[in-house]
């Protein structure tokens, strides 16, 4: 069974999630848009949206948080939030 990174980050005021496939355009990854807000989506509501997107978590996979800057190298850049989660495909699909 193939595993793939979940992972959750916001754009244009909208928290998305979306699952890279390796070898798929990007035009292509199953993704789920939260709507618009600054609130995190829960741990539930992400474990529902990867569920319908037909996703569910690897063994012990935990959301990891990582925070970037918009610009590198540049300490006044706004930081950005990703987080990103282990899973693979819930009916077994090794895509």
């Amino acid at each position: 069974m193939s595993e793939h990174t979940a992972q959750l980050s916001v754009r244009t005021g909208s928290w998305g999630l979306y699952v890279a496939l390796m070898g798929v355009p990007v035009s292509q990854w199953p993704e789920h848009d939260f709507g618009r807000g600054p609130v995190v989506p829960t741990p539930a509501e992400r474990s529902r949206a990867l569920a319908a997107l037909g996703f569910v978590f690897t063994v012990g996979a935990e959301w990891e948080w990582t925070e970037y800057s918009e610009r590198p190298d540049d300490g006044t850049s706004p930081v950005r939030l990703l987080a990103s989660a282990q899973v693979c495909s819930r009916d077994g699909d090794v895509s």
